[in-house]
């Protein structure tokens, strides 16, 4: 019980809320946690948005987080309590709020503006990727490492990640690589890329800010762009050849293309790949992909209200019990050798992957629902840069 208590107490400076009448700050302030964000986290911030947006003198929010982390993602190891202390429906509420969460930044009548020095996954890029600004440094690093615990891309990556160049999104969801701030920029992640000792410039600039105008935004940030040089080193400039293997249509094609580049070339970045997706959830991989894909032509809210169905799924158990494996292995016992079932690709059929995509066979669940937002709002999305 003291696990319990100690998961879930409610400590009113997990958040901060700071800023001026025009300029309103809120501070992820876990840094012993990485910024994980909890159901009262997310709760909090989706309240104090909403009235930001509704107050007519606050014309921007900054998104920030103290320590070396932006944020490392959602607290599992909580939502993995919640589980076995109860039933998967818990989970599945604080998830819920996570994605409207993420829907109301992504669908923001006034500039959201991210300030990403440092560790960025999960849940921090589902609640900072959708904002109309990201400003990353050198010390950033993003990453959506959920396979490697059971979970699968989601909080909105199966829009986001499938929008960028190519299959860039497939290699960054399947492999989980860890890409830096300069390869964010490049790809599409990120708008603006600042060196780590100028952002607290760029906050003071932004705290004189009296205008929801992006463009004016956008001119403020770029005074103190720098230009990153990702020709030589970042992994974004293996675009054909990643291309070329994560186009293909199911996992093991991939794997199989990735082996035949790795016997013709010695990039360290293809055997990471092969390394990284051979240790991942074979499920967890093929509802990856499955999702990614059909991101490609879903709106976001479709993506979100399939995450959703998705989870249930995983939380319930519904095929697998990879998720609760995963987190045993990698985040409680740390043994670092789950035990995954199905073991192999080929084990996982379609028909396995295909109910993660269906309703949930439960007389009381509803599917998710999304706050109404007014065209005119999501007419403020992230600007041509």
């Amino acid at each position: 019980m003291a696990m319990i208590r100690h998961s879930f107490d409610k400590d009113v400076n997990q958040v901060l809320f700071e800023g001026n009448s025009s300029v309103k700050k809120i501070i992820l302030n876990r840094p012993q946690k990485l910024n994980c964000i909890n159901h009262h986290m997310i709760s909090e911030m989706t309240k104090k948005l909403k009235a930001y947006e509704v107050d007519p003198e606050v014309k921007v929010v900054v998104l920030k987080g103290n320590g070396k982390a932006f944020c490392a993602g959602g607290d599992v190891v909580a939502s993995y309590i919640y589980m076995v202390a109860g039933h998967w429906s818990h989970g599945a509420n604080t998830y819920k709020k996570s994605l409207i969460l993420d829907y109301v930044v992504a669908t923001y009548g006034k500039p959201v503006v991210a300030l990403i020095d440092g560790i960025v996954m999960g849940a921090g890029a589902g609640l900072s990727m959708h904002g109309a600004f990201n400003i990353v440094t050198e010390n950033t690093v993003f990453a959506m490492p959920e396979t490697a615990i059971g979970h699968f891309v989601d909080v909105g990556a199966s829009h986001f990640l499938s929008r960028l160049p190519g299959f860039f999104g497939e290699y960054l969801g399947l492999a989980g690589t860890r890409i830096r701030g300069e390869d964010m920029v490049a790809c599409g992640l990120a708008t603006h890329f600042v060196l780590s000792k100028d952002l607290h410039l760029v906050e003071s600039a932004l705290d004189e800010v009296t205008s929801s105008d992006t463009d004016k935004i956008s001119k403020i940030i770029s005074k103190f762009e720098h230009k990153p040089n990702v020709k030589q080193v970042g992994v974004y400039s293996r675009l054909e050849i990643i291309n070329k293997c994560f186009s293909r249509k199911t996992v093991e094609e991939i794997l199989s293309s990735l082996e035949i580049e790795a016997g013709n070339r010695t990039d360290k970045w293809v055997l990471e790949a092969i390394k990284s997706m051979k240790a991942a959830s074979p499920i967890s991989l093929k509802i990856s992909l499955k999702s990614i894909s059909e991101g490609r032509t879903q709106g976001l809210d479709q993506c979100l209200a399939r995450e959703y169905n998705i989870f249930c799924h995983i939380m319930r158990r519904t095929v697998s019990m990879d998720f609760f494996e995963g987190i045993r292995a990698m985040l409680l016992d740390k043994d670092e050798n789950p035990k995954w079932e199905p073991a192999r690709l080929e084990l996982v059929s379609d028909e396995m992957v295909g109910q993660y995509f269906s309703r949930v066979d439960e007389d009381d669940w509803e599917s998710l629902q999304l706050p109404a937002r007014s065209s005119s709002v999501v007419d403020l999305r992230r600007p041509k840069l």
